[in-house]
């Protein structure tokens, strides 16, 4: 049994442009979910890798798994078995997701089964959205073998996976729908940071998109309307001291004029969004355990306290061991430790 990638059997979850050849995944964690009866599933994609070592993710009954591809294959509709030998006449749940950030996009196209397909599971009723760095992106979590140490060598995004950043893991621990705007190397303005170098792309130029980066296609705008989050959370500030003009990291947040040019660009892209979707959603800002400088934070401080004089309702979450806990990203184990922190934080605004 074949089904279409419009078949309303089928759940998206993140910022999907569905087009009439395909359902077009661009941001990590952008995933597809369905329930089935039989004993194998497979599914039909389309992909553009654009550098690193990438892999399509899947979660069959609980279980995560890849499959690695190919350039080779760009631009070609591709059939790949995602399980068989499963227990016949027994329901099964498939998550069909993106491990990536830029590296790659991908178009779905359809999923098959031997069996039959069920009904799309109930969504959850509450909802988040994070705007973040590779930290929320989930890179380099799979380096299981380098907790609290640098990165590996050249992993060349072999070891990236959405499904296991802090924000997926949150959003599960809560029970939640997730949008996860997050992209390795991103600050908050363009031609600072290290995302699309030499050409640097900020947040201010990502945040309200649906395609952020060429290689992925006609750059395209997100229509708020089509989501509406409980929780916004913010987790940029890690890569904004580096400035893509010179190549070196000399923006200096301790600089009068800096800090307020950084912390008014912030402010528009948090205000903004906020407008967009009212006082349903409570906004948090949040730095990672990975190491930098805390005067970062103490910005951020700042921009919170501003954001809650002008009527906006944020918060600003600070983990255990922010900022102090690895030189390298943070490692599956370091990203459950950040999830379960602030699924805490969040229950306990929910409960507030």
């Amino acid at each position: 049994m074949e089904i279409k990638h419009t078949d309303e059997r089928i759940n998206y979850y993140g910022r999907i442009d569905h087009k009439e050849d395909g359902a077009y995944f661009y941001f990590p964690s952008t995933s597809a979910e369905v329930r089935f009866k039989g004993t194998e599933i497979s599914a039909v994609i389309n992909a553009n890798i654009v550098w690193g070592t990438t892999a399509l993710g899947y979660v069959i009954d609980g279980r995560m798994g890849q499959i690695p591809l190919s350039t080779e294959n760009n631009g070609k509709d591709v059939w790949l078995q995602l399980a068989n030998s499963l227990e016949p006449d027994t329901e099964h749940t498939l998550v069909l997701y993106k491990r990536q950030a830029a590296s790659i996009s991908f178009a779905f196209k359809s999923f098959s089964c031997d069996g039959e397909f069920l009904c799309a599971p109930e969504k959850p009723a509450l909802k988040l959205e994070f705007y973040g760095d590779s930290v929320s992106a989930g890179e380099v979590t799979e380096a299981y073998d380098f907790v609290g140490r640098s990165d590996p060598a050249s992993h060349g995004s072999a070891y990236d996976n959405s499904y296991l950043s802090y924000t997926w893991q949150t959003a599960r621990l809560l029970g939640a729908q997730l949008h996860n705007i997050a992209q390795g190397g991103i600050a908050v303005f363009d031609d600072t940071g290290y995302f699309h170098a030499p050409k640097m792309i900020g947040m201010e130029s990502v945040y309200d998109k649906m395609c952020y980066f060429p290689e992925g296609g006609e750059i395209t705008d997100w229509d708020f309307s089509r989501y509406t989050p409980d929780f916004v959370v913010f987790a940029l500030g890690q890569n904004d001291k580096h400035n893509g003009i010179t190549d070196a990291d000399d923006i200096d947040i301790y600089d009068p004029e800096t800090r307020k040019k950084w912390k008014e660009g912030y402010k528009a892209i948090a205000s903004d969004i906020y407008k967009k979707y009212g006082e349903k959603s409570k906004l948090i800002f949040l730095t990672t355990v990975l190491m930098h400088d805390p005067e970062w934070d103490k910005a951020i401080d700042e921009i919170v306290n501003e954001l809650n004089e002008s009527g906006v309702t944020a918060y600003h979450k600070l983990f255990a061991r922010n900022g102090a806990a690895t030189p390298g990203h943070p490692r599956y184990q370091e990203q459950k430790e950040m999830a379960e922190e602030l699924a805490d934080f969040i229950k306990g605004l929910m409960n507030g």
